[in-house]
């Protein structure tokens, strides 16, 4: 959701470098428009101000301007310390001395593209949520992709993906018994995807559908790089997710996708793209009794009942796919 930003930079003649993180490092080096990308060698949680220090003195004096994306403290310190002349970001928490040039943060939820893209001229709150931000896209190698390919015995459009995940919660994740209930009724094979946490996840939908049709379902979480988990995504036939990062890229990479929502909003994260089908029972006129209680952002369901994604089934799902 940050590329239309990165890329309205570029097109101005910025210089891009971006420091990320080592998980989600790859997701830049598929953007033609970044020079370099840094790994930042934190890790989850914690100031970590030593390891901060070490790395602001190796990036001193080679930036002019530095956008701080997160809105945590944490995250300005770095340019603070280099001594980037000017940093730019929003008040976030509480952050007036590490930043010189704050924009308000907003009293509701803008969508995240124009969030962020907003940086780039220092929109206010009240006008940064109409900003045309643009389709986020992302670029790989074909190379790269046909190797992805040839090495797991797979065709280009002859397969499906799901990415049953949701690293932000269980209030994000439509059911594992429905997810193996659509698999039973698509024509293709299909190809699970995740992190290394969400194997189990995964197994759990695959193992009753290869019960019935050995070798229909690949469980690939935790088994590939995050590269080759876009190559696999930009050739598949389709994409059903939940409201994920890779929700993101299958949109980034403009492929047929059907994106499930439950605890959140796609009026906020929605997957921009024009192939993009999105299933969200608050905005269905039909459904009742009306969720009142959603979208309520939160990681579990409060009420416990889970509506929001229980009551949205596999025949739904397969009608949008």
């Amino acid at each position: 959701m940050t590329e239309p930003l990165l890329r309205r930079l570029h097109a101005r003649g910025e210089r891009l470098t971006v420091g990320a993180l080592p998980w989600v490092a790859p997701v830049y080096r598929a953007m033609p428009q970044v020079a370099e990308v840094i790994d930042f060698p934190f890790a989850h949680g914690g100031l970590q101000l030593r390891s901060r220090w070490a790395l602001a003195r190796h990036l001193k004096g080679r930036f002019d301007v530095a956008y701080v994306l997160p809105n945590s403290l944490k995250s300005a310190l770095l340019p603070f310390m280099a001594r980037i002349p000017r940093r730019v970001g929003y008040l976030g928490e509480a952050r007036v001395g590490l930043l010189t040039h704050r924009l308000p943060n907003p009293r509701s939820r803008p969508p995240m593209v124009a969030f962020y893209s907003a940086l780039a001229d220092g929109a206010t709150a009240a006008t940064h949520a109409g900003l045309d931000a643009g389709q986020p896209q992302l670029q790989l190698p074909a190379a790269h992709i046909d190797s992805t390919l040839h090495s797991l015995g797979l065709q280009r459009g002859a397969y499906f993906v799901f990415a049953p995940g949701a690293e932000y919660g269980p209030a994000k994740r439509w059911p594992a018994t429905h997810f193996s209930a659509l698999a039973q009724q698509l024509g293709l094979p299909v190809v699970l995807l995740g992190s290394g946490k969400e194997a189990a996840l995964c197994e759990e939908i695959a193992a009753p559908v290869n019960a019935l049709h050995a070798g229909k379902c690949l469980n690939l979480a935790g088994k590939t790089s995050l590269l080759d988990a876009f190559s696999l995504i930009a050739c598949s036939a389709s994409v059903v997710s939940n409201d994920s990062g890779l929700m993101h890229v299958a949109a980034a990479m403009g492929v047929a996708q059907v994106a499930i929502f439950g605890s959140s909003s796609p009026l906020h994260t929605p997957p921009l793209n024009a192939k993009a089908r999105v299933i969200w029972l608050k905005a269905d006129a039909g459904y009742q009794p009306p969720l009142d209680c959603s979208p309520c952002f939160e990681r579990t369901c409060p009420l416990g009942h889970m509506r929001c994604l229980n009551d949205i089934t596999a025949e739904q799902v397969l009608q949008k796919v």
